[in-house]
């Protein structure tokens, strides 16, 4: 079996780096999925936000820690990981009593979405393959 999800969303909050105990660097951070709906009934416009809390291991994971910023927007692949206790989202209590929860993904790439915005790195780095285009080898 094989489980693979791809995510669009919105940095909720400065990516957290640490390193495990074999020195290994890992780089935590929430993700809003968000979509947005015009009901059929009522008329009026809905959304729906989903938090995603996403785990990054490796090389990628000091990147993410570097380039990544609150608001940026990144996609994301990886897997879900379960509440060991329930098989689903990991539940809590809110301090106000009400009841939360938060999707778990290990990435396994993510790719930085958008232009720069005001105030950060001005070198991001390159995609594979990015380049100058010789104009001539543009066929139309």
């Amino acid at each position: 079996m094989y489980q693979h999800i791809v995510l669009v969303g919105n940095l909720g909050n400065d990516p957290e780096m640490r390193y495990l105990p074999d020195g290994k660097p890992v780089t935590n951070f929430s993700l809003a999925t968000s979509r947005r709906w015009k009901d059929r009934q009522s008329g009026e416009q809905r959304d729906e936000t989903i938090w995603w809390r996403v785990s990054v291991f490796g090389p990628q994971a000091e990147a993410c820690n570097q380039y990544l910023k609150k608001g940026r927007q990144a996609l994301v692949e990886g897997r879900m990981r379960p509440d060991p206790d329930t098989g689903g989202p990991r539940i809590w209590t809110r301090q106000d009593g009400t009841a939360g929860s938060s999707y778990e993904l290990s990435a396994f790439n993510v790719r930085f979405l958008g232009g720069r915005r005001e105030g950060e790195e001005a070198s991001l780095p390159p995609e594979p393959g990015a380049g100058e285009v010789d104009a001539e080898s543009i066929p139309f």
